[in-house]
């Protein structure tokens, strides 16, 4: 079981509290480093001192970090058009050494849209088809060739399709709760399937639907990886779980029920309940960004559990 730290800098964070968890990240031993992509804090949380770029902090993470994967959960394909996101990713997976993840979904916080006069289209998903086929369709053209896309919402002659990624292929995350269409675009483009904040009965039945789709389109269900995000709360006792509890502004009942939450060996043992679900990779939504004492604890007491 992989263990990635997934965050989510609009509800306040700098550059500099990212890089010391990026950094803490890799020096602790987790796999990865992934943040959302908002602009708006949400809850009742200021967002203090405002919203970076999630792709501006990826660049400068890829050049101070060696070892672990960084990425996305999810880019929304609201923010940028894409052949200009394939550049971006591209140019990051180079400044990285071949380190980037690409999570792509449709965007769905009006408000942020709103609050940064950023179009907010009643089509996403049929958008969110269009812009995998054009991203993926730009790095996997091969070089001297041109990329052309007629679609609905975008139109592409003759595109150089570069830069091309350090990688031979960015892997690609697609995720959501979609009975349908999710699962189908999913098996498509896809060499992940993330479902954020599901329980473990839902997280099974959801990927069943998307294994049942894989094999529907001719891939192997197993060529996928299968992966949860879930908020994380560890302590060493019951006192500590309570008061990491109470700075995010959680009840720790709720946290166990919803999350990872608890000693480190309640934490193992929930984990070990979705691994049974096919799942093989967690990202810990890790709330208190101030707190790299927790990450020491779960690296040491978790982690080492797991592997």
């Amino acid at each position: 079981m992989d263990l990635r730290i997934f965050t989510e800098p609009q509800q306040g964070a700098t550059y500099d509290t990212l890089l010391a968890v990026a950094k803490a990240t890799e020096d602790l031993g987790f796999d990865a480093f992934f943040r959302s992509d908002h602009f708006l804090s949400m809850g009742s949380g200021d967002g203090l001192p405002g919203p970076t770029d999630a792709w501006l902090t990826l660049a400068g993470l890829a050049r101070e970090t060696k070892r672990i994967r960084l990425g996305t959960l999810m880019t929304a394909g609201t923010f940028r058009l894409p052949g200009v996101l394939a550049i971006q990713v591209a140019q990051v997976d180079q400044m990285s050494g071949g380190r980037v993840e690409l999570g792509l979904g449709t965007g769905w916080f009006e408000q942020e849209h709103k609050a940064y006069g950023i179009p907010f289209p009643k089509e996403k998903f049929a958008r969110l088809e269009e812009q995998l086929a054009i991203v993926t369709g730009l790095w996997e053209s091969k070089p001297g060739d041109t990329f052309d896309f007629h679609g609905t919402y975008y139109d592409l002659t003759d595109s150089p399709a570069l830069p091309k990624p350090a990688q031979s292929r960015i892997p690609v995350l697609i995720g959501g709760h979609g009975a349908s269409r999710t699962p189908k675009l999913a098996a498509k483009y896809a060499d992940e399937f993330n479902i954020p904040f599901a329980s473990i009965e839902d997280s099974e039945r959801q990927f069943g639907r998307v294994r049942a789709a894989a094999e529907a389109a001719g891939r192997r269900a197993d060529d996928l990886v299968y992966s949860n995000a879930l908020v994380v709360c560890v302590g060493k006792d019951d006192q500590e779980v309570a008061r990491r509890a109470a700075v995010i502004g959680r009840e720790v009942d709720e946290l166990k029920a919803n999350g990872l939450a608890g000693s480190p060996s309640e934490v193992v043992d929930r984990i070990g309940r979705y691994a049974e679900t096919g799942s093989r990779r967690i990202y810990l939504q890790v709330l208190d960004l101030d707190d790299l004492d927790h990450l020491e604890l779960i690296s040491a007491q978790v982690q080492s559990q797991l592997s």
